[in-house]
């Protein structure tokens, strides 16, 4: 049997499951079982595959016909410009997080020295290529889960910015710190019922803590959003990942809550995603 052949079968195999990006899965559990990257894998279609190998491919295409991420079997996710070690005990990183990224860069020059706080670093993947593309900026992430912040801790030393951001195990209601230029923070905000909906990779896998965002889904927004008042400097900038529905009720709060300049960016699917505003008092 070749690739070509064992690629095909187990496409059709997730397929069966509706694993919509059944052939991409296939493609990258091949790369991990053959040790290669998935361009090798594709280049080379017509060579043989070997007995053992088959029956490794086979063990982690059943794990992903269980609804396992792939990015659990394979421990990576690619974000932005880099590649993150990620297990069961973080968010796996979206590229719609990306946008983060994005608005944070567009107001810090390459050599900005400014102090940003990050809310909720999960695997680190934020704090990280912030620091990577601004190295002289100064990053503390917070995250409630001790877990997660082992994770973002491994992400750091892998990409050698261990000593340039301070991560720390703490609930933001319980940190009180210095005044930051800016604070970023892709709080979980998806409501109790949606959370039922949502595909079964992320339903049995992803941690709850890191997902539901409560009844209304606006919580933990509200909770960050008061506690920026003390957290941030005058005229410091909060930049939220958001629910696509979410922009008007938050804009209103906001406003309620001394910030202003507020505007909503769009991800590549055309949903509110990412939303700046200004703190004004």
């Amino acid at each position: 049997m070749n690739l070509q052949q064992i690629l095909n079968k187990a496409s059709s195999q997730l397929k069966l499951k509706n694993i919509k990006s059944y052939k991409l899965d296939s493609e990258l559990l091949l790369a991990k079982t053959l040790n290669v990257s998935r361009e090798e894998v594709l280049l080379n279609l017509n060579k043989k595959i070997e007995q053992s190998e088959i029956k490794k491919f086979s063990y982690y295409i059943n794990l992903r016909n269980q609804y396992k991420p792939v990015a659990h079997i394979i421990n990576y996710k690619f974000f932005w410009k880099y590649k993150f070690f990620v297990n069961k005990d973080v968010l796996i990183p979206r590229p719609e997080t990306e946008l983060i990224i994005e608005r944070t860069l567009s107001i810090l020059t390459k050599k900005s020295k400014k102090n940003i706080l990050e809310i909720g670093t999960g695997s680190g993947c934020v704090a990280v290529s912030l620091i990577k593309e601004r190295p002289n900026c100064r990053i503390v992430a917070i995250d409630k889960s001790p877990k997660a912040i082992k994770v973002a801790k491994k992400n750091a030393e892998i990409h050698q910015v261990g000593k340039k951001i301070n991560f720390l195990n703490i609930d933001v209601d319980k940190y009180f710190s210095n005044k930051y230029d800016i604070i970023i923070s892709n709080p979980p905000y998806i409501t109790n019922s949606e959370l039922l909906s949502l595909d079964k990779d992320v339903k049995l896998n992803e941690p709850k803590i890191a997902l539901s965002g409560g009844f209304s889904g606006l919580e933990i927004f509200f909770k960050i959003i008061n506690k920026c008042n003390r957290l941030l400097k005058n005229n410091g900038m909060l930049i939220l990942e958001i629910g696509h529905k979410q922009g008007n009720k938050l804009k209103q709060y906001l406003k309620s809550k001394g910030f202003n300049k507020i505007k909503i960016y769009k991800d590549l699917s055309g949903k509110n995603r990412c939303l700046v505003s200004t703190k004004n008092h």
